[in-house]
């Protein structure tokens, strides 16, 4: 099961990705085009051209979980980035799925352990 952990690290795929790909489609997405190991633990997050659409890909030890979201109103804020991937923090992802754009958002110093 996928958790929204802050322990994990989130990807998001700068490219608009066909919601036509499964597991393997994706996986070979995570490989070939943003140069990373799917199974590394990591989640990797693909938005669809029109921005309605979002899937997250995550490896938990035995086997791949996929998480799909379409929008009935509304898009996706726009992840235009520098490079193939950007990394999120958890906010962050928290924050594009619940309609909120993270760009320009000032955040306070915070003590972080570890």
């Amino acid at each position: 099961m996928l958790g929204l952990s802050t322990n994990l690290r989130y990807f998001i795929c700068t490219r608009e990705v066909d919601m036509r790909n499964g597991f393997d489609g994706l996986a070979g997405i995570v490989r070939n085009h943003l140069n990373q190991d799917p199974i590394s633990g990591d989640v990797f997050i693909f938005i669809n051209n029109r921005r309605t659409h979002i899937k997250m890909l995550y490896w938990d030890g035995d086997g791949f979980a996929l998480f799909y979201k379409r929008l009935e109103r509304g898009r996706y804020a726009h992840t235009i980035g520098n490079g193939l991937s950007q990394r999120l923090s958890r906010q962050e992802l928290m924050m594009l799925l619940e309609g909120l754009s993270y760009r320009g958002i000032k955040k306070s110093k915070r003590y972080i352990f570890g």
